[in-house]
């Protein structure tokens, strides 16, 4: 009983868990089952704050204005899910996937709250009662990962059953995608949980079941396994924190099947040069530090990467290892661009890193003039050669592991180098007025560079 009490919210985001098993009954009319949803969710908004209903769900759901607010946005967004497959097509988005994303949310973050692997952070408040919030860690993560993906598939399974015929090792796939994206959203976010979390692992589990991705499950859990274990070491060492932990283990599994769905072995390689950008990228960022920090320059958290600097600077190659599993005629264009995008990645990292020690006064790249140290599109001699030697780094990788291509060699350091240079035109003009952050900066260059790079080698070959 007192650990029932204690955990009051897991308990019950455990049982409403369990509602998913019910799905099925609705199968005929997905309209009816988001009314469901839609009027309890409505309910939880009307009922007096005080009456004894409330009193007792107050303490398993956060509240705000006097409402239930975490289970009304679980069940008005289980609604607006229902709704956009009732308007779409249940062959095009299974209630399964519905099912699945409740059952992550629920489950997953209920499971990993109530084992008490989610480390409590007391503080008092003004009336001496003790309240508890989340300190996210690499141990609740996995905690969320493993039981999120478990229960589901279960959902899946039970509800394709009666639904529709879906490959178990689909299901399978689409759940450890759907609890990888789940737990990476939780990790980000902290007042609209109920929100994110089943939206954004419905849609990614959408995504993949429309590009009809079917794993076999041994070989998804070693790169499930291989991907989580590179990024906890990242984490350990402090090149990443939770949230670029988890980003880091959503792209490598994503990266590795998309180029390696019959487990040859070759996606490994792919997901082994982009990580190499990150350790090349956090090694240079605490090349003297010391001296970067006290002008001013040096990144923050000792050069610790969160999810924004992961997906600024790999989301584009993350879609063009999607697009090469895709769209094999275009293959080695697909390929070029990847490694473009990860050499403009790195070459910028670097530019910047090493850039930042050059003793003289560097110069904007669009007037020439003299600039402060540090300044957006200031680029020196010293900086340009890092982002040549960065960009050559990723193409020698690439020579090695991928394909002995001197043709391709050349194509991608020239590729990066240039998108370097986009970059601090960038950063000089659109993010000096304002219109680009840093990360949005980053984002556009891997993207030109891509595009060059896949321009340049498709002149040459």
């Amino acid at each position: 009983m007192r650990l029932i009490e204690e955990y009051r919210k897991q308990v019950i985001f455990i049982f409403l868990g369990s509602l998913v098993f019910l799905f099925p009954l609705f199968k005929r009319s997905y309209y009816s089952l988001a009314l469901v949803f839609l009027i309890a969710g409505l309910l939880l908004l009307i009922i007096p704050k005080g009456s004894v209903f409330f009193n007792y769900l107050a303490r398993g759901s956060d509240t705000k204005a006097g409402k239930l607010i975490t289970m009304i946005q679980l069940f008005l967004t289980t609604a607006v899910l229902l709704l956009l497959s009732s308007m779409t097509g249940a062959e095009k988005f299974p209630l399964f996937i519905i099912g699945s994303a409740f059952a992550i949310t629920t489950f997953g973050d209920g499971i990993s709250d109530i084992i008490n692997i989610i480390e409590k952070d007391r503080k008092q408040t003004a009336d001496n009662k003790q309240v508890y919030s989340k300190v996210y860690s690499a141990k609740s993560s996995i905690v969320f990962l493993i039981s999120g993906s478990f229960f589901a598939f279960i959902s899946g399974v039970w509800i394709s059953g009666f639904t529709s015929t879906v490959p178990v090792g689909m299901i399978v796939f689409l759940s450890v995608i759907g609890a990888l994206t789940g737990a990476l959203l939780e990790s980000m976010t902290r007042n609209e949980d109920n929100i994110i979390i089943p939206f954004g692992s419905a849609m990614a589990m959408w995504l993949f079941y429309m590009f009809g991705y079917n794993v076999d499950t041994i070989y998804l859990l070693k790169v499930l396994a291989f991907s989580f274990f590179l990024g906890y070491l990242s984490y350990r060492v402090r090149i990443a924190d939770i949230s670029a932990m988890l980003s880091a283990t959503l792209m490598g599994v994503v990266i590795i099947i998309s180029i390696d769905k019959d487990g040859s072995g070759g996606g490994i390689n792919w997901f082994f040069i982009l990580l190499a950008f990150f350790m090349l990228g956090s090694m240079f960022t605490r090349y003297k530090y010391t001296f970067k920090l006290t002008h001013g320059t040096a990144e923050g958290k000792q050069g610790t990467r969160g999810y924004k600097n992961v997906f600024s600077n790999s989301l584009a190659a993350l879609v063009l290892a999607m697009a090469y599993g895709v769209f094999p005629s275009h293959a080695q264009v697909l390929m070029a661009a990847y490694l473009g995008s990860v050499a403009t990645a790195c070459g910028d990292t670097l530019a910047s890193e090493i850039g930042q020690t050059f003793k003289g006064e560097p110069r904007m790249i669009t007037t020439l003039k003299k600039a402060k140290r540090g300044t957006d599109g200031a680029v020196s001699w010293l900086g340009e050669g890092a982002a040549l030697f960065g960009s050559l780094a990723i193409a020698a990788l690439a020579y090695v592991l991928i394909q002995e291509d001197m043709v391709l060699l050349l194509v991608v350091t020239a590729g990066g180098f240039i998108g370097t240079n986009i970059d601090s035109a960038l950063g000089a003009t659109l993010q000096q007025k304002g219109y680009l952050s840093n990360n949005g900066v980053n984002l556009f260059a891997t993207i030109l560079g891509a595009i060059v790079t896949g321009l340049i080698y498709g002149v040459f070959v």
